[in-house]
């Protein structure tokens, strides 16, 4: 199983259809059926089931056809870097990105770091912590912003900042009497939480409860946003996120918890050990710097 056949069956696995596959990659359509009988047999297992002019995915293409996709992003990003070392630092620069401030961040250090080095592109990668954490302990990308505090002796980070957490729930909840106002972190513990599916996450914020003499009530955990705003605004709980986390659905109000508060930290992290691209280190140092220089400047464009 080479590069040359992944590609091959990503083509098909897209098109489902051996024609059109063909098409898109310049060749006949006989070798490319060739291809993938041979890739079928080496792996041991069908890949597509076949039933007339129209193809669908097995279990194990549809497997395959994921991996795949990683596969080949990462060769190609290596064959940038590589080539890099010729004509200066350039290719992409991959970033794992939590929701909250943590795009507004990226989104500063990237300015600066495409002024001094035009060439360089990135991607930023959207996904919960511990999704980042995944990617990165697996190679698909060097570096990620999550959210403090994480699990995994295998990482080592940086912190890059902090802000305050609110409350998310429905227009219609009783807590949303009030919008304007800081909400009392003991007013929660009377409302069934939803909260992020990390156990570090909740244990901190059951250590926060206690400060006001009270449980949270926890009657769910989520690991997707989209997921827990549609819970918040069904009155199935209240969530806690980050202030800055954005809110793109109507009947949603947030409200920042005091009494006492407490800071969402943001943490820039990579593999513990591990040897970086010169992209990747380049632009660790490049961040290193900034904080040296804004150590304070978090949440100044933001407010």
């Amino acid at each position: 199983m080479d590069l040359r056949s992944l590609n091959y069956f990503t083509v098909v696995a897209e098109e489902l259809n051996f024609t059109r596959a063909a098409q898109r990659l310049s060749m006949s359509q006989p070798p490319l059926s060739n291809q993938i009988k041979n890739l079928e047999q080496e792996l041991g297992t069908q890949l597509f089931v076949r039933g007339g002019r129209s193809l669908q995915l097995t279990e194990a293409g549809m497997l395959l056809y994921r991996r795949a996709e990683q596969l080949l992003d990462l060769a190609e990003r290596t064959r940038e870097e590589v080539a890099s070392f010729a004509m200066g630092l350039s290719g992409t620069l991959c970033l794992g990105s939590v929701a909250g401030l943590a795009p507004f961040l990226a989104g500063r250090w990237l300015a600066g770091f495409r002024e001094e080095y035009p060439l360089v592109r990135f991607e930023i990668a959207n996904g919960s912590s511990d999704d980042i954490i995944d990617q990165i302990l697996r190679g698909y990308y060097e570096l990620g912003i999550i959210a403090a505090p994480y699990d995994s002796e295998h990482l080592e980070g940086i912190p890059v900042g902090d802000e305050p957490w609110c409350a998310i729930f429905s227009a219609d909840h009783p807590l949303a009497a009030q919008p304007d106002e800081p909400l009392p972190l003991r007013e929660l513990a009377d409302y069934p939480l939803i909260v992020p599916h990390r156990s570090s996450r909740i244990d901190e914020i059951r250590s926060w409860f206690r400060l006001v003499g009270a449980e949270p009530n926890i009657v769910g955990e989520h690991s997707n946003f989209v997921d827990v705003l549609a819970m918040a605004h069904a009155n199935v709980g209240v969530s806690i996120f980050p202030q800055t986390t954005p809110v793109p659905m109507p009947g949603i109000v947030s409200r920042r918890i005091v009494e006492p508060s407490r800071q969402a930290g943001y943490l820039l992290v990579r593999k513990r050990d591990a040897v970086m691209s010169e992209l990747s280190q380049a632009f660790l140092d490049y961040v290193q710097d900034y904080l040296q220089v804004h150590p304070a400047d978090f949440l100044e464009a933001e407010e």
